[in-house]
């Protein structure tokens, strides 16, 4: 089979250093899947754009993760010398079998139904104290950046909760910058984005070995005491995957929620059919959130590399080859959903491709679900009348892999 069909395009359409595309990539992925659905880009790495492409190469074991040597054939061996760098071949999001499953199952225990089911009251609570807060006095009539008052405190209370940060400890982690997110962008970062992540990454490390220390000490109900406890119990957690994994969690516990609730919010106003619809209907909420994650997913790309030579949507992708998984293109596809480029939170079958799919599929997804469904309901109870503030562009943050808003400003 040939690497890319003969009516592939000449110029690069999939352009990840472009401020335009970063802002918004959605032309570019139309374009994409016309024209080279699955094609090896100029930069060393392939794109898959369909979302049956895509799906099958998140559920084909042929396709694993291959993050070490993929690493250093990009970076070279001394990549480990960097902390962050050297962190992340231990998180589970970038293992393949068997280490992977190993781990994953370690943690999982803090995600079966009944442990999110008890969150229920805790997230509603930190909802409402949130909104008590913006709507000071019962006022009618008020303004919020929503990002930083809102989407943004909300999962950082939740993973904290579940990590067992006690509250007076927190500020830290609601200051702390929101740049980790590029260490999984396909482009690579510069020496100042590598040196604020690394001082952030240095700084958590401490506060979380401590925390460990005391969680030692005094044992809680939550995850670090759950892992700590697996570590010593001899399920085989070292001290650096110990480390490494509960940073993970912390920063995929929040950041795609964070980001899920952004952008969610932006389509609802944006659409305000929708939102009225949203209002009249408050039930519709969990297809609402799972047309939020179909129309701008807060995820947009997932890499795996072919662990043989794969054949996939009529083209051969050589083994040892990377391909990088655009999510938010296969979400938009015309050959799943009928008019993709519209919001409609009473769409039926939507089966977004936003937390991957496979043994790494997104073990946190249920959770950002139900912050996602409560936050929306309480926001459509509470604040009704809410509007965008201004009619600028978004102001989006300028990452791929992770796609968000820097700020989002509205009114009541």
């Amino acid at each position: 089979m040939s690497e890319q069909p003969a009516d592939a395009p000449e110029a690069p359409i999939f352009n990840p250093f472009s401020p335009d595309f970063l802002r918004n990539p959605y032309p570019a992925f139309r374009q994409l899947r016309a024209t080279a659905p699955i094609h090896r880009t100029d930069m060393g790495f392939w794109v898959a754009s369909r979302y049956e492409d895509v799906t099958e190469i998140l559920r084909d074991k042929r396709f694993g993760k291959g993050y070490v040597a993929r690493t250093e054939k990009v970076h070279g061996p001394d990549i480990w010398k960097e902390p962050v760098y050297a962190a992340m071949r231990h998180w589970m999001l970038v293992m393949d079998p068997p280490d992977h499953g190993r781990l994953r199952g370690l943690v999982a225990r803090a995600f079966t139904p009944r442990h999110l089911k008890a969150l229920r009251p805790r997230i509603q609570q930190l909802v409402d104290d949130s909104l008590d807060k913006i709507q000071a006095d019962g006022q009618a009539h008020g303004e919020m950046d929503f990002i930083p008052d809102f989407a943004h405190p909300l999962p950082v209370h939740v993973i904290c909760d579940m990590l067992g940060i006690p509250l007076d400890e927190r500020q830290q982690f609601f200051e702390g910058s929101r740049t980790a997110g590029r260490l999984i962008d396909p482009t690579p970062m510069t020496p100042d984005e590598l040196a604020e992540i690394t001082k952030g990454h240095l700084e958590q490390a401490a506060y979380f070995r401590s925390l460990f220390e005391r969680r030692r000490r005094e044992p809680g109900d939550d995850i670090t005491t759950e892992l700590l406890q697996a570590a010593e119990s001899g399920d085989k957690l070292s001290d650096e995957e110990l480390t490494a994994n509960i940073m993970l969690l912390f920063g995929a516990g929040h950041e795609t929620t964070v980001n899920l609730l952004g952008n969610g919010l932006l389509a609802l106003l944006t659409y305000p059919e929708e939102w009225e619809k949203l209002k009249a209907d408050p039930s519709l909420v969990s297809g609402a959130v799972e047309e939020m994650l179909r129309f701008d997913s807060s995820v947009q790309m997932t890499g795996r590399v072919a662990m043989e030579d794969v054949e996939i949507g009529g083209v051969t992708v050589p083994a040892g080859e990377p391909i990088l998984n655009l999510l938010g293109a296969a979400n938009r596809d015309p050959e799943r959903y009928e008019d993709p480029e519209t919001f409609k939170i009473d769409r039926e079958d939507v089966r977004p491709t936003s937390f991957g799919g496979g043994i790494h599929h997104c073990i946190g997804a249920p959770l950002a679900r139900i912050e996602a469904e409560i936050a929306f309901t309480t926001l459509i109870q509470r604040l009704p009348n809410l509007r965008l503030a201004n009619s600028d562009d978004p102001d989006w943050r300028l990452t791929f892999t992770l796609r968000g808003l820097a700020t989002l400003p509205v009114a009541w």
